[in-house]
């Protein structure tokens, strides 16, 4: 699993969404930005369904997670097998992301 402490953008608390990693300041889980990818949506999407979520915020948690995959960490965002289904059609080139240079 990917250990998110290492990114500014996200926190976590025991006594919030049982404990699930967030986007900052929201109760926003961080795997919603990944669920809603993997559906087809856009990251414009995302933010105009989450509007407490910053672009700046799910492009630190994009990268975060782009740095991790380069690293070739064990990374299973969603904590299911159709989560590392999609990060391996992702690596293959399989699955339409937004890329990340194109966001900025």
């Amino acid at each position: 699993m990917l250990d998110w402490s290492g990114c500014v953008a996200v926190e976590r608390s025991p006594d919030k969404v049982s404990g699930a990693w967030l986007f900052r300041g929201t109760r926003v889980p961080v795997k919603a930005l990944f669920e809603n990818l993997e559906g087809g949506a856009t990251v414009d999407q995302f933010l105009e369904w989450f509007p407490g979520v910053s672009r700046e915020q799910a492009l630190a948690v994009l990268e975060f997670a782009e740095g991790g995959l380069a690293k070739h960490e064990t990374a299973d965002i969603l904590g299911n097998r159709e989560a590392m289904d999609a990060i391996r059609a992702y690596e293959a080139g399989k699955m339409k992301f937004f890329p990340l240079s194109s966001l900025k």
